[in-house]
């Protein structure tokens, strides 16, 4: 991280579900280490998947987070000189780096129908990783004049075989992965006209100047291959603290659909801001 720039931290949720005690852990930690660092803390709607995201739980982030103690300084609702912060408002960035990876030849055109197809789109996870893709279409003859657009087909990140890929995550250490062999040819835009979320986070992290990405630990394999697309794009990467995942009592990582656990749930039920930060931070 450049030492003349000030400490620049982010929280990234999706409108897809109620926020959970794991969201709630990951954003306060990303707060403390803002605070810390005196720093800004930057508050981002990733809100792309429009059939799965909704007005009443882009309400419920603001709510929920403000409940809890959370203050941003730059987001949606207060603004900021990044603007806008809502994922589905920034197609033009994605665009203008999607013209860059195809122009130096670091993506190809799919046109493969996969499952993963519906997965890229959110964070992917350990347990819901990006499904491994042998390469089929990596090989076949394309010319960039013939895509003016990145519509009608997938979009991969062309990954280099057997090549190293590590950082030191300040929370969990030295990290490496092998590429091509840890990950496949990963999607950067879906066939339905959407960026993936490798893209998507790599183009906004950079341009509001995020300088630490902290969030779960599940993103580990996220962020080698996002190390990656920085590299490609020519951009300097940020720092890394990947947060220990909160887990139900049968061990399973929290998800949006363990409801019983959701912020608002435990708002109903009357539970303090500081009882709910305390359940994490013992």
């Amino acid at each position: 991280m450049p030492q003349e720039l000030k400490y620049r931290g982010r929280i990234a949720p999706s409108p897809t579900g109620y926020l959970h005690l794991g969201h709630a852990r990951t954003f306060w930690i990303a707060q403390q280490r803002t605070r810390a660092a005196d720093g800004i803390l930057v508050f981002r709607n990733e809100d792309l998947d429009a059939q799965r995201c909704r007005v009443e739980f882009v309400e419920a982030m603001y709510e929920d987070l403000r409940w809890l103690g959370l203050n941003w300084q730059e987001g949606p609702d207060v603004g900021g000189p990044f603007t806008p912060y809502s994922q589905s408002q920034r197609r033009e960035f994605y665009l203008e780096a999607w013209r860059k990876l195809r122009d130096e030849g670091a993506i190809y055109p799919c046109t493969c129908s996969r499952k993963e197809l519906e997965q890229a789109l959110s964070a992917p996870h350990d347990d819901a990783d990006e499904i491994s893709y042998p390469g089929t279409c990596g090989a076949k003859p394309w010319s960039a004049r013939d895509f003016q657009s990145p519509a009608g087909v997938s979009w991969r990140f062309r990954v280099p075989d057997e090549l190293g890929v590590g950082f030191d995550d300040d929370l969990q250490g030295k990290q490496s992965f092998v590429a091509g062999k840890d990950f496949s040819d990963f999607l950067v835009w879906r066939r339905d006209d959407i960026p993936a979320y490798q893209l998507a986070c790599v183009v906004d992290d950079h341009a509001m100047q995020i300088t630490e990405v902290v969030r779960g630990c599940d993103l580990l394999k996220s962020t080698a291959r996002q190390i990656l697309l920085y590299e490609a794009l020519r951009l300097a990467a940020p720092q890394w603290a990947h947060c220990d995942l909160v887990t139900d009592a049968g061990g399973v990582r929290l998800a949006k659909r363990h409801d019983a656990l959701s912020l608002r749930a435990l708002r109903e039920k009357g539970m303090s801001p500081t009882q709910v930060i305390e359940s994490f931070t013992k």
